[in-house]
């Protein structure tokens, strides 16, 4: 969850298979709705929106970004960023609708004024236009759902619900077996194929009360959950440099026992929308979905 996001929603308006994960993980649907071949994009959008705890937002960034919600629903592609790549993979399986958890056009709100002679952005759009292709994202309305979508598919990736707090208000606290704080981001690594976690703290300390603010919830957020007694580890998605990594290092200096784990924002997130995989089938068992996963954008050298 990102506190920036919100602040901002409040102000303005490689392919993977669709397997189901464990059942027991998603919401148990009164009246599933079987597909007739006649549901449009805009049905599936509004029936999503349905289950979710408030309803329909009046301010929030989940808007169709691109093309016509009228029509026929011919397949889903989930994915964390619809990049040029995802878009040419979702035509490929015949998918007309993507939900992307970020943003199409490079920056948060979508804005596209800024862009308009930019022969990316015009790339992108005819490339989206040719394939008659729908993007809808789910940014707010999934970390809004309980549990939280995003949440829940790191815990079934990492086999960490069975460590996650009992305590409703607690979601974003696990209690793991104690390991060293570079052990944890070794076993992170290889779940999550991550190329380059980091460390911030000393990676040979002991560990086993964990925080996670996936994504790019902000440095205040990050800090204080941080600060709590009994958090000696945080897992995050991205830092500002100058935020979290700097409290956890004079916290290292005064003695203070806290580390921090970095994953990178499109890891810590993506498992979150290959997990709605199994929640669109309990929703739309007659829909097509897959995940398509948007990559890691960096290369390390």
């Amino acid at each position: 969850m990102n506190t920036r996001r919100t602040f901002l929603k409040n102000t303005s308006a490689s392919v993977a298979g669709a397997t189901l994960l464990g059942s027991s993980a998603f919401t148990t649907w009164a009246n599933p709705i079987p597909l007739q071949g006649d549901l449009t994009i805009q049905q599936v959008i509004d029936q999503i929106i349905a289950t979710i705890p408030g309803g329909k937002l009046d301010q929030t960034v989940d808007t169709i970004k691109q093309g016509d919600g009228s029509q026929k629903c011919t397949g889903v592609v989930t994915t964390f960023m619809d990049n040029a790549e995802v878009i040419k993979k979702a035509a490929d399986l015949g998918a007309n609708f993507i939900i992307s958890h970020e943003p199409t056009f490079y920056n948060h709100l979508d804005n596209t004024d800024w862009l308009e002679n930019d022969p990316v952005y015009q790339y992108k759009k005819k490339l989206i236009a040719d394939n008659g292709i729908v993007v809808w994202r789910f940014h707010d309305y999934w970390h809004r759902h309980r549990p939280d979508g995003i949440t829940e598919g790191f815990l079934e990736e990492t086999n960490w619900k069975k460590y996650q707090s009992k305590d409703s208000e607690k979601p974003n606290l696990v209690t793991i077996p104690n390991a060293s704080v570079k052990d944890v981001a070794i076993e992170l690594k290889k779940k999550l194929d991550l190329k380059r976690p980091f460390i911030v703290g000393d990676a040979s300390m002991k560990v086993s009360k964990v925080g996670l603010r996936l994504g790019a919830s902000g440095g205040a957020s990050q800090i204080s959950m941080l600060s709590k007694e009994d958090i000696e580890l945080l897992v995050v998605g991205e830092i500002n440099e100058w935020e979290t990594a700097e409290y956890v290092r004079d916290a290292q200096t005064a003695g203070i026992r806290k580390a921090l784990i970095i994953l990178g924002h499109q890891r810590s997130e993506e498992p979150g929308m290959k997990y709605m995989v199994g929640w669109m089938n309990k929703k739309f068992p007659g829909l097509k979905t897959t995940h398509v996963v948007a990559g890691d954008s960096f290369q390390a050298v």
